[in-house]
């Protein structure tokens, strides 16, 4: 992905190129993301691969606490006993006791639909986790970690710069971008999405990057100017479709409709035509299904209004 970062496919779903964790291979080797409890057994393998058996992890980082790429962290955490686990300080009370979390996730996906996808949620014990703030800097032996708070997809949405690449580990902050697709759809979830502070936060990825763009949905982008300036097109474009239909409608159903057109479009555009039909374009609404989009799109206006969120 970049020199000394190597990814990992979760192999989230059983579907490859959904889900990326990345070893960062430092005299402190340092895992960023965990991916759900159902990959932990392909991260372990991927790990092991890779040199780092239970006993040579120190560090496990996460940039958010969403089960795609934390809900693993409990499980993790006990295959590396030796691991301190960094998030955001307003995160790391979720990872230490995930029933709100669980519960959150299951009202978006329903109960059945997150078991699938996410398996079981173990808590990580309270004396491992350590909290990180905007500014701090993570030494890993021989280059570090610096934190930049990038809320919007969350409010506790952390990105992380290599000082020895200058590359942006950026979460979900842009969106979702399949390396064999190559398109971006935004991902604007429930319960706390903010479209000003998500398009802030694209900016700020934008002025500091210095090397490649380490999306957790998938890999490495290298072209950051263009991926950012349509990442915000595409956060303002989607909520502003949002924003005109809830003037006629509240039903999410015919919300969801309007996104996946719009979805639609935005693949043709990027493709420049319509898709390969060898294309897995299913993953996309694994991680950024047009319902879910829908539901933290509507509730982000609706608290602006004044409205009751729902």
């Amino acid at each position: 992905m970049a020199p000394g970062i190597v990814a990992i496919d979760t192999r989230m779903a059983g579907r490859r190129l959904v889900t990326s964790a990345y070893l960062v291979r430092a005299g402190a080797p340092t895992l960023v993301e965990t991916g759900p409890s159902t990959s932990a057994a392909a991260v372990i393998e991927g790990l092991r691969e890779l040199g780092v058996g239970p006993d040579d992890l120190p560090h496990i980082v996460v940039t958010h606490i969403h089960l795609d790429h934390a809900g693993g962290a409990g499980t993790l955490a006990r295959a590396f006993p030796d691991a301190t686990i960094w998030v955001h300080e307003r995160g790391a009370p979720h990872l230490a006791d995930p029933t709100r979390l669980v519960a959150s996730t299951a009202r978006v996906y329903g109960e059945e639909r997150m078991r699938e996808l996410f398996g079981e949620v173990e808590p990580v014990p309270a004396e491992r986790i350590r909290p990180l703030a905007d500014g701090d800097r993570l030494p890993v032996g021989g280059r570090s970690l610096e934190v930049l708070h990038t809320p919007g997809h969350a409010s506790h949405h952390l990105s992380l710069q290599d000082d020895a690449t200058g590359s942006l580990f950026v979460g979900d902050a842009l969106g979702v971008h399949l390396p064999d697709v190559r398109v971006l759809r935004p991902a604007t979830p429930p319960p706390d999405f903010d479209l000003e502070l998500a398009v802030a936060s694209v900016e700020r990825i934008r002025r500091r990057a210095r090397g490649a763009l380490l999306l957790s949905h998938f890999g490495p982008a290298p072209e950051v100017e263009a991926l950012c300036e349509l990442a915000a097109r595409r956060l303002r474009g989607w909520a502003e479709e949002v924003r005109g239909a809830l003037g006629r409608t509240d039903d999410l159903d015919e919300l969801a409709r309007l996104l996946e057109r719009r979805a639609a479009e935005d693949l043709r555009a990027d493709l420049g035509g319509p898709p390969d039909p060898g294309l897995d374009l299913e993953r996309y609404d694994l991680l950024a299904a047009a319902r879910v989009n829908a539901s933290g799109l509507a509730r982000y206006w609706r608290t602006r209004a004044g409205g009751q969120p729902s």
